[in-house]
């Protein structure tokens, strides 16, 4: 079977996909980020001597308040009735590894939600650790794994 980007009409006009037709499914998908910073950041975030607090559960907040919004930010993604959000920060020796899991009863999937999840979790570290380290790069945004729908289940290799 040959594939297709979906959101292109026969004229190449981009479109919103057309899922009135697809019955809701439970749907979820995984996604993962990386925020490298310099030893003596992470050092001070283990010792959570920021001006601004701590940027870990800041960020897992602010991602699971960005999945919610994935609709605004992307023009053609559908909203959503999201059932799960959860995102995870963990501190790692050169920077912050975030991760997220977005669970949702619907005709469509889940995993731009769950990449804005990340990819906000991660600006937002970056935010609140800027005055420490300009240096400071996102890296390694990407989708672990979705399940649900036609298309099937993907794991990242």
């Amino acid at each position: 079977m040959k594939k297709k980007l979906s959101h292109y009409n026969p004229t190449g006009q981009a479109v919103m996909v057309d899922v009135s037709a697809k019955g809701a499914t439970l749907r979820q998908a995984r996604a993962h980020a990386f925020v490298r910073m310099k030893p003596a950041v992470v050092r001070q975030i283990r010792r959570l001597k920021l001006p601004k607090g701590d940027p870990l559960e800041v960020a897992r907040v602010a991602g699971i308040a960005a999945a919610k919004r994935t609709a605004e930010l992307i023009p053609l993604c559908h909203p959503l009735p999201l059932t799960h959000i959860d995102v995870v920060a963990e501190l790692c020796h050169n920077g912050v590894r975030l991760t997220s899991r977005v669970r949702s009863t619907a005709p469509t999937g889940v995993e731009m939600e769950a990449l804005t999840a990340v990819t906000v979790g991660a600006l937002t570290v970056y935010d609140m650790c800027k005055a420490l380290d300009r240096g400071i790069e996102l890296q390694d945004i990407y989708l672990l794994e979705k399940m649900g729908g036609k298309s099937g289940p993907y794991r990242r290799r």
